[in-house]
């Protein structure tokens, strides 16, 4: 599972990324929220997990922009405040936990699994419509027109993340990351490799490349999910 880590500049903040480390998490983290607004919008992630002080943007401006965006990605808000409307407020604005520090870190943990539990039973049905394509996530499968495609698991996952980033380019190293983990022993070059099966399958002109960058799924209509 990977996890993005957008937090304050505590020495606690700092232990944080290394104990989800330890946890068996793959972790991308700052401390900036214009960073990590982008990074959120751009990268693959399976969780947030969002400060309210941050550099630049606060936690609540995060929120609610990455819900405006569209983005599905659970949400667990960290706070100091433990008040009733700093956590209604939050809650409403799309976060989908909350959590008043300081706090265990077995309760941190145990929310995390809980998040993600309930993101794995929501994508057991997940369809994402673009471009024309129709995938089925949990049945590894695309249908094009009349012709539904079969695809391996690596496959599914690369397409799934070309559509959840439809129009923008998702650059190769994240794609790696997404299939693959950043700690793997794979080679690099898997990611042409595995972008040249997924073009042979859906058909070249669906999947275009950004020289020594990356590669996006062109935008030929919005993206739903059903």
């Amino acid at each position: 599972m990977k996890l993005l880590l957008i937090k304050d500049e505590t020495q606690f903040s700092k232990a944080l990324s290394r104990i989800l480390k330890k946890e068996g998490y793959v972790v991308d983290d700052t401390a900036d929220g214009e960073i990590g607004l982008e990074m959120a919008i751009f990268g693959a992630y399976d969780l947030i997990v969002l400060d309210s002080r941050l550099l630049n943007i606060d936690g609540l401006t995060i929120v609610k922009e990455l819900r405006f965006q569209g983005l599905t990605t659970p949400i667990l808000f960290l706070n100091a405040k433990d008040s009733i409307k700093d956590m209604v407020d939050c809650l409403d604005a799309g976060a989908d936990d909350y959590l008043v520090k300081p706090f265990r870190t077995e309760e941190l943990l145990a929310r995390l699994r809980a998040l993600l539990r309930r993101k794995s039973k929501e994508i057991v049905d997940c369809k994402l419509v673009v471009a024309g394509l129709i995938l089925d996530i949990s049945k590894c499968k695309v249908a094009k027109g009349n012709d539904v495609i079969k695809l391996s698991v690596k496959e599914t996952l690369l397409l799934e993340t070309l559509m959840r980033n439809s129009g923008n380019v998702v650059t190769k190293e994240r794609i790696f990351e997404r299939l693959w983990g950043s700690n793997s022993h794979y080679e690099f070059a898997n990611v042409d490799l595995y972008i040249y099966y997924l073009r042979k399958k859906i058909g070249a002109s669906y999947i275009k490349t950004v020289r020594c960058v990356g590669y996006y799924l062109e935008n030929k209509c919005v993206v739903s999910q059903i």
